[in-house]
């Protein structure tokens, strides 16, 4: 009883993982960019009471008796669906139809990643996030700048008094990696590159490499299916109550025993 015990607080240890997991989906189910999280679980160790295929005698060999001692949280799968796109109307804000990421330099010099194109220009000109965080390759426009446009493959473009042809100012580039739910959150909308993710691969949207192409004057939404996400919390707080029930059976019956004595 005492194993049921700690079996079922792992699983109330789990489940409440579980419930803080879609809890930050749901907080951010109108995060530009944010991709959702799943929790999965493991079992943990087993008791072996009878080894499986241990010899019961010269012809037979033992089904085994073993007893799990719970469960724990094990990982956490970022899911890379692609959010509904929202039309802003802002010539700054991009949505990547497809996959690849967005790259800024943070102020330490390190390179981050965002799926968030909430975009503006800071004191300098330059194309910035809202943190302030420089979008890579460093793009300036000019202050008399106007009828700014991004085409789907990344140029930016902006009319210049005096000028008859609209001037290119740069070119977007967007990152991609070859396991990109192996990124680490660090908030702020941004992700680093890790081992699991491998490192970053760089092109121009609609490139060779696969990167997706840019809408202009469009945000991608969080890809949190709020409905799922609220089925989830009821799974979670079901497991949750049964857990608790074990503990409470457990508990009753070691009550029996004591009173055995008396």
């Amino acid at each position: 009883m005492i194993r049921a015990l700690y079996t079922a607080a792992s699983g109330m240890s789990a489940q409440q993982s579980n419930l803080d997991t879609v809890a930050n989906n749901l907080a951010n189910s109108a995060t530009a960019g944010f991709r959702r999280r799943r929790l999965q679980f493991e079992d943990m160790i087993y008791q072996n009471m009878i080894t499986p295929g241990s010899p019961e005698s010269q012809q037979t060999t033992a089904a085994g008796l073993q007893i799990g001692l719970g469960t724990r949280s094990a990982a956490t799968e970022m899911v890379m669906t692609q959010g509904d796109f929202n039309q802003t109307g802002n010539n700054l804000d991009l949505a990547i139809q497809g996959g690849g990421f967005f790259q800024v330099t943070r102020p330490d010099g390190t390179i981050a990643y965002t799926r968030a194109g909430n975009f503006h220009r800071n004191n300098q000109g330059t194309i910035v996030t809202t943190e302030g965080d420089t979008v890579l390759p460093s793009i300036t426009i000019p202050s008399n700048a106007t009828d700014i446009t991004i085409s789907q493959y990344g140029v930016v473009s902006a009319k210049i008094p005096g000028q008859t042809t609209p001037a290119q100012l740069g070119t977007i580039q967007l990152a991609t990696f070859a396991n990109p739910g192996g990124l680490n959150s660090v908030g702020g909308n941004l992700f680093e590159q890790t081992q699991s993710s491998g490192n970053a691969i760089t092109d121009v949207p609609g490139g060779s490499t696969g990167m997706g192409t840019l809408q202009q004057g469009y945000l991608e939404n969080s890809n949190v299916d709020v409905v799922a996400e609220f089925v989830q919390m009821i799974l979670a707080q079901r497991a949750y109550e049964s857990n608790s029930k074990v503990v409470h059976v457990a508990d009753d019956m070691y009550s029996q025993i004591n009173n055995m004595v008396r």
